[in-house]
């Protein structure tokens, strides 16, 4: 199967991001990809509570749904929407994934888990549980014979979710999201790699990149990677773009047959 991860550079203006993924995706499944991830955030990062309230609607009348639902029909594709703001109440919402299949239908939604609540350094502090509710489920979903398991970016922080995955047979893992550029640069890769290699699966990685209108800066540098923890494809700047990698999954049984340590459990006292 031929993958592809988008980067993007989304802004506040929604028709102007759906327009900027829409290309690319265009782009990636002439190039053969059947199965293409976007980021986090994928139609508005906007800082502004009031103004991300003012711009989001509920999923039945998102256009970011309905744009991509039909933009995955059209190109026959298995489409993964890295996330959404989705509102789910006057002052709330959903950070949510959408994967879509060839005939435009959502196959599976996941709501981030972990939101990110940190301060950075003294210049730069998120609070996202402020605006967005915390997702408690984890999804898996079939992509064209292969198992996909969802996060969506500071999820990457928490293996326990990643072994679950594992354990259940996820073939791929997808990690859309909008890393800060400090963390991006310190942490990024090599946690990326880490839950590949603890799995023994595929990750794919769609990030944003660069320095948005809302202000805030993020890191880029998307990656697939291998069941061995190998990088497949990478772009290694924060610019909009895409990368494909061809993979089978016959290399995750292989992974996990020579280093079964994913399905090992001992017990333990402290």
């Amino acid at each position: 199967m031929r993958i592809a991860a988008i980067q993007m550079r989304s802004g506040v203006d929604i028709d102007a991001n759906l327009a900027a993924a829409e290309a690319l995706i265009r782009r990636a499944a002439y190039d053969g990809a059947q199965f293409i991830a976007t980021p986090e955030m994928t139609h508005i990062l906007q800082r502004s509570p009031k103004r991300l309230f003012a711009a989001v609607t509920g999923e039945a009348d998102d256009v970011g749904v309905k744009h991509f639902s039909g933009l995955a029909k059209e190109l026959n594709i298995d489409l993964l929407i890295g996330s959404l703001a989705i509102k789910t109440a006057d002052r709330r919402a959903a950070n949510r994934s959408f994967l879509f299949d060839g005939k435009g239908h959502v196959k599976a939604r996941y709501d981030k888990i972990h939101l990110f609540d940190v301060t950075v350094s003294r210049e730069e502090t998120w609070k996202e549980s402020n605006v967005y509710d915390r997702g408690d489920k984890a999804v898996l979903a079939d992509i064209r014979g292969a198992t996909l398991g969802l996060s969506i970016c500071y999820d990457l922080r928490f293996p326990a979710l990643y072994r679950h995955y594992g354990q259940s047979g996820a073939d791929i893992v997808s990690v859309p999201a909008a890393f800060t550029r400090p963390t991006g640069e310190a942490h990024w890769e090599p946690l990326l790699r880490a839950r590949a290699i603890e799995t023994g699966s595929f990750i794919i990685a769609p990030a944003q990149g660069g320095t948005h209108e809302d202000g805030r800066a993020t890191y880029g540098h998307s990656l697939i990677i291998g069941p061995w923890g190998d990088i497949r494809a990478q772009l290694d700047h924060d610019e909009p773009g895409y990368i494909c990698a061809d993979i089978d999954v016959s290399d995750v049984q292989d992974a996990r047959r020579k280093i079964p340590a994913w399905n090992h459990n001992p017990d333990f006292t402290a």
